[in-house]
């Protein structure tokens, strides 16, 4: 079911998406990582990343890919971004913005009895796992990163409603991983769509709607431009 499920998003991802990893501009500052939440509506000019880029006025390099995760086996699809870690290219990075690990959750737990799969992501006291892993090794090549959580559906039956409280308990971690690190900023969107609002998610009630990718772009906007002051 979990593989007909991931075959139907990856399908309609292709179609929603575009160019599943541009390379941006060699001047750009930024670089923005993840999964079909930030890829969603690229081929619309109306992702998050092409929403950024018109709120700040600078090139974004947007290497999100459909369907990506951190734990990702297979060599030669990872090594085309779907494996999180390896969409990062060399760069004078001020910003990495990114998200990630609700494909791991769905597809390598089906969000249910998940704590192993959290635990592998980043443990209950957010010093340890994959996230931190990879956050350490992005603030060792001196860029801060801003680290996005997902789109939730209020009021709403989803084909992913299952995953909220794991989705939860990974935003919790992440906040805490905020406190350890001052180079690492975490964006909750728990409160970002209102009860019973379906006009942030497209048709599937999975990914964000032109509506929703601005939304969540404007809520990274803000607190980019709160850290820089």
């Amino acid at each position: 079911m979990l593989r007909n499920l991931f075959l139907i998003l990856t399908l309609a991802c292709l179609a929603a998406c575009g160019e599943p990893v541009p390379q941006g501009d060699s001047s750009s500052k930024i670089l923005l990582l993840g999964d079909s939440m930030m890829a969603w509506n690229r081929a619309s000019g109306r992702s998050i990343g092409q929403v950024l880029e018109a709120g700040l006025d600078e090139e974004v390099t947007d290497r999100s890919v459909i369907g990506a995760r951190y734990f990702y086996a297979l060599p030669v699809s990872g090594k085309a971004g779907m494996r999180i870690s390896r969409q990062y290219r060399e760069g004078d990075w001020d910003w990495v913005v990114m998200n990630g690990g609700g494909n791991d959750l769905l597809f390598g737990c089906a969000c249910s009895a998940c704590r192993h799969m959290l635990d592998r992501l980043i443990s209950e006291d957010g010093r340890a796992g994959e996230i931190p892993a990879f956050v350490k090794a992005l603030r060792e090549r001196g860029a801060r990163v801003l680290y996005v959580g997902y789109l939730r559906n209020p009021g709403v039956q989803t084909p992913i409603k299952g995953c909220g409280p794991a989705g939860n308990e990974l935003d919790r971690r992440l906040a805490l991983l905020e406190g350890l690190d001052p180079g690492f900023f975490f964006v909750s969107l728990q409160d970002l769509v209102p009860w019973k609002d379906r006009s942030f998610h497209a048709r599937d009630l999975i990914h964000p709607s032109a509506k929703g990718s601005r939304e969540i772009a404007l809520r990274i906007l803000k607190r980019l431009s709160a850290v820089e002051g």
